[in-house]
């Protein structure tokens, strides 16, 4: 009888171990919400120290006076935390890729060799891959809800069409090719712990 009774307190709290644990976050990332990009994000423990993430984002905008602001864009990758999943300090590395339809919008940004200035004037229609390192912190706010920072670099291949403006289909320049290297991520998550 003893040792049955040993045994059911041991399954017993081995479960509700395991029910404590946090092994799945959805999360949304609040930077991108504010500039307009609907999108959400599923992380999945791996390991004590692991875990997977995806995010996805799609903005499907015409802006007024043809205005765009269209795209879509998936960012699946890998994170090792530095204490427990889920809380503290963490590196990651991830892929990226997508598809964009922009233009029309006054950004006076000049950044690594990319020239945002020129979306005022022109619409560029194309797709984009690559991949990047990132650095980042999750803030426990209680049991189920934690709040992350995020910072990325690395490298995007892009492949694009570029149009006269950004409402009509004069083309002026076709298939020609784009290297970036700079910031590829940076995120506010607000996230949900099951």
């Amino acid at each position: 009888m003893k040792r049955a009774l040993l045994l059911f307190i041991m399954v017993v709290s081995c479960v509700s171990q395991e029910l404590c644990a946090q092994k799945v976050g959805v999360k949304t990332n609040l930077a991108a919400d504010f500039a307009l990009n609907p999108n959400i994000g599923l992380e999945v423990g791996l390991a004590p120290k692991w875990t997977l993430e995806v995010d996805g984002q799609f903005n499907a905008w015409t802006l007024s006076n043809d205005k765009r602001w269209k795209h879509w864009a998936v960012q699946p990758g890998v994170r090792y935390w530095l204490c427990d999943r889920f809380g503290g300090s963490y590196f990651g590395a991830y892929l990226h890729g997508g598809q964009y339809n922009v233009g029309g919008i006054n950004l006076n940004v000049n950044f690594l060799g990319t020239d945002f200035r020129k979306l005022k004037d022109t619409r560029y229609q194309g797709w984009f891959v690559g991949g990047g390192v990132s650095y980042g912190y999750a803030f426990v706010l209680g049991r189920h809800w934690n709040l992350e920072t995020e910072i990325g670099i690395g490298y995007s291949y892009t492949r694009y069409d570029r149009f006269r403006c950004a409402g009509c289909g004069k083309k002026i320049e076709t298939d020609k090719p784009h290297h970036y290297v700079g910031l590829t991520k940076a995120a506010i998550n607000l996230v949900y712990l099951f």
